[in-house]
């Protein structure tokens, strides 16, 4: 999406810019978020059947959204201009390059117990990290391109996005402290802890000797 004049804004062209954007929201705003909190959810869990479950909603998910991706892709090279002369572009690039790297590590994972097992993860999560961010920021740098190529008003846009990922984000912290919160009675109905009194922490046999001594 560049701002040459040779390349003139048409209906047809603006509609492409929409579906391209649409696409990459639906794969790196939607489905990769998605496919992080389930995986996620299987820290804690114990059943091997519930696990395969959640693995395989994971797996999935994550296919669809570099498929998504990689049509957006598709579309930047064959509609836009790719002069690679702004932040957009640049960025989208290298989310395409690292996205497919981790995508083949997820396909190339080794088996657990396996000496590599431990080096796998620690780049499949730190990849996963930074293919996050960067699709999260070309976002971003999307609906601003757009804004020049189209002088439109894509403030709603960006607000929307942004109670998105602070909603993404904040369920992201929560999963981590869930179980602590279930434990303090916070949720569920249980009843909280009451904190107790000096008074009621002196034993009984100590309150009846205290009581015999004023006598």
């Amino acid at each position: 999406m560049d701002s040459n004049s040779r390349y003139k804004v048409t209906p047809e062209l603006v509609f492409e810019i929409k579906l391209h954007g649409i696409l990459l929201w639906a794969s790196v705003g939607l489905l990769m978020p998605a496919a992080i909190l389930v995986k996620r959810m299987s820290n804690r869990e114990e059943s091997g059947k519930r696990l395969r479950i959640i693995f395989y909603i994971h797996a999935i998910t994550q296919v669809v959204s570099v498929l998504l991706a990689s049509a957006a892709a598709v579309m930047s090279l064959k509609y836009f201009d790719n002069s690679f002369n702004n932040d957009h572009q640049r960025i989208g690039l290298a989310f395409y390059v690292i996205m497919w790297l981790q995508a083949l590590a997820g396909i190339c994972r080794p088996h657990r117990g396996s000496k590599s097992r431990n080096i796998w993860f620690i780049f499949h999560w730190l990849v996963g990290i930074v293919v996050s961010l960067l699709g999260v920021i070309n976002i971003y740098t999307g609906l601003e391109a757009y804004h020049k190529r189209s002088s439109k008003n894509v403030r709603i846009w960006t607000i929307l996005f942004t109670v998105q990922v602070s909603l993404t984000l904040s369920v992201y912290l929560l999963q981590e402290k869930w179980p602590y919160i279930r434990k303090q009675g916070a949720i569920l109905g249980n009843k909280p802890v009451q904190p107790t009194s000096d008074r009621e922490m002196i034993p009984t046999s100590q309150h009846k000797e205290t009581t015999s001594e004023h006598c």
